[in-house]
């Protein structure tokens, strides 16, 4: 119970819960769009490269006093970089897509490594950047996190058809007049925005399994794709409330907490199939 009494007392637990509702619902929506186009590569390529932003970001920070250069300020600028990179090189270059993110994923983290050794004082950011930071979470965070969650939901519902195509049948979707080009660039940068999010509740590391897992297990127990993100957003949030309550009393790491649930989450779901296929 040491939890909820703390959670009505302390404004850093308040903010962890908001953030976990934030992340949750960018992250049951982008995620079922990555699962379903099976791009869950690209979305590893773009998390990766976002700790070169924290990098540059912190390092102007500390040693330039820029104080509007916030670490998510940094992640959501190299993210978008990468998504539009890679974005152009699917629509328009002729360069082997793999070789690419291959590229994009090692510079992002050694750039971010370089200036995260370099920037002066205590280095001890580097594992909060890699592994989450959810009890950490500034109001100027959450009012952050709270403008991309609406940009992702916005370009969701504008754009849903159209993706749909896109994700189902890229052919067709060109025979009837979709935007491929346009569309493929639109939602690279939801990715890219949903990372962002994502980076500051389990990290840079673990990003892709929060994005996959849920959207997995909703791909066991839905057959649409609006469907598919109402059900993987609750199992993100209750993997994310669930991880944050288990974790908070013995004082186990938030992020791989939540992670661990998700994944035992998504064992049970394949368990009760198999049972159910057994009893038939």
């Amino acid at each position: 119970m040491q939890f909820f009494i703390d959670l009505s007392r302390f404004s850093f637990l308040q903010y962890a819960l908001i953030a976990a509702v934030l992340a949750s619902t960018a992250s049951g929506i982008v995620g079922s769009i990555i699962v379903i186009r099976r791009s869950t590569y690209i979305a590893g390529a773009i998390s990766h490269c976002v700790l070169g932003g924290l990098g540059v970001a912190r390092f102007f920070n500390v040693v330039y006093g820029i104080d509007w250069l916030t670490p998510m300020v940094g992640a959501l600028i190299a993210a978008v970089i990468a998504a539009s990179i890679i974005a152009w090189v699917i629509v328009y270059a002729k360069e082997r897509i793999d070789s690419i993110l291959s590229i994009i994923w090692a510079m992002g983290m050694a750039i971010g490594i370089t200036f995260i050794m370099k920037t002066p004082g205590y280095s001890q950011d580097l594992m909060s950047y890699l592994f989450g930071s959810i009890l950490m979470v500034s109001t100027s965070d959450l009012t952050l996190m709270l403008i991309l969650d609406a940009i992702i939901i916005a370009g969701t519902v504008l754009f849903y058809n159209r993706i749909l195509a896109l994700c189902f049948n890229e052919e067709s979707a060109k025979v009837y007049g979709v935007p491929v080009g346009l569309i493929t660039f639109i939602l690279h940068i939801l990715i890219a925005l949903t990372i962002v999010l994502l980076t500051q509740i389990v990290g840079v590391v673990l990003v892709i399994a929060l994005l996959s897992i849920p959207a997995v297990t909703a791909s066991r127990l839905t057959v649409n794709l609006s469907t598919m993100m109402v059900v993987a957003t609750l199992l993100s949030l209750i993997a994310s409330f669930g991880g944050l309550y288990i974790s908070y009393t013995p004082g186990l790491p938030v992020g791989a907490t939540i992670i661990e649930l998700a994944g035992l989450i998504y064992c049970m779901v394949l368990l009760g199939f198999f049972i159910r296929r057994k009893l038939r």
